[in-house]
């Protein structure tokens, strides 16, 4: 089953055994022509009682006109669960609303049910880079570049933009994704789920790599990304949803209003298919 279809069939699930709150408010920061600044990344939808959902700001320039005219009274009151259901869609703007969406019903669910979160566990860290690895990235993680090199593992980064491999000459940037395929260990950014990039990444790695998404839009339940064949899911959950907000709008980092979350698929107990 395709990632879309998971996600899709996981809220369908969660929307047949909880009442979900309707949306209180949503927060859009200023659109940028030619990317956003790394201060203004980020949107989020805030449920009644506050549960909070964010997804990445990933739009090309000619949706500027359309994000623009999005008003907050276009999703307040409304069910999150509507714009859940959109996700996978070819639309980067519902594409972006639906991820928002099924963040905030998760993390709603998991105060609810009072899911165990790890907020231990380095999601990067069990990536365990040794010498002799092959280490695919999707993304740039400048932050690991170095260790892997220290380490003494072969890095292969993919990127979709061209003009980065000018950019950073000095690091193995390469457009061809079958390079995954000699990959023990594969890294992904979380926006390969909401650019709908996943999917075909999977398609070109060993059934025996362990394969990681890490980054802040992945607020959700596992499950779907478990059930495409990843191994483990680091993201993040808003705990005081009041200040997160405050400091979107006021461009500071989040600090303690968030919390980062590790899923492992071989400890992970599913609440889903559950009662």
């Amino acid at each position: 089953m395709s990632l879309k279809n998971e996600f899709i069939e996981m809220i369908t699930q969660l929307r047949a055994r909880f009442a979900v709150p309707r949306i209180a408010t949503i927060f859009l920061p200023p659109f940028y022509k030619d990317g956003q600044p790394k201060d203004a990344h980020f949107m989020a939808i805030v449920l009644e009682g506050g549960a909070t959902g964010i997804s990445y700001m990933l739009l090309p320039d000619e949706k500027m006109e359309a994000y623009n005219a999005l008003q907050p009274r276009d999703v307040t009151g409304k069910d999150p669960q509507e714009f859940a259901l959109e996700f996978g869609s070819d639309d980067p703007m519902k594409q972006m609303i639906s991820m928002a969406a099924i963040n905030a019903i998760c993390q709603y669910i998991m105060k609810e049910t009072d899911f165990p979160f790890d907020h231990v566990t380095d999601s990067l860290g069990l990536l365990s880079v040794h010498r002799g690895d092959r280490i695919g990235m999707i993304g740039l993680f400048f932050g690991l570049t170095d260790t892997i090199k220290k380490a003494g593992a072969e890095l292969i980064i993919i990127e979709k933009k061209e003009p980065l491999i000018q950019k950073f000459r000095d690091l193995p940037i390469t457009l061809d994704v079958t390079k995954l395929a000699n990959c023990n260990k594969i890294l992904c950014t979380s926006t390969t789920v909401l650019n709908n990039s996943l999917d075909e990444i999977l398609t070109h790695c060993s059934p025996d790599a362990f394969v990681s998404v890490v980054g802040p839009t992945a607020g959700y339940f596992p499950d779907p990304l478990f059930a495409c064949g990843v191994d483990v899911v680091g993201g993040r959950v808003v705990e005081n949803s009041k200040e997160f907000l405050q400091r979107l709008a006021q461009r500071k980092r989040w600090g303690d209003t968030t919390l980062r979350t590790c899923f492992q698929k071989k400890t992970y107990r599913s609440i889903i298919n559950e009662g």
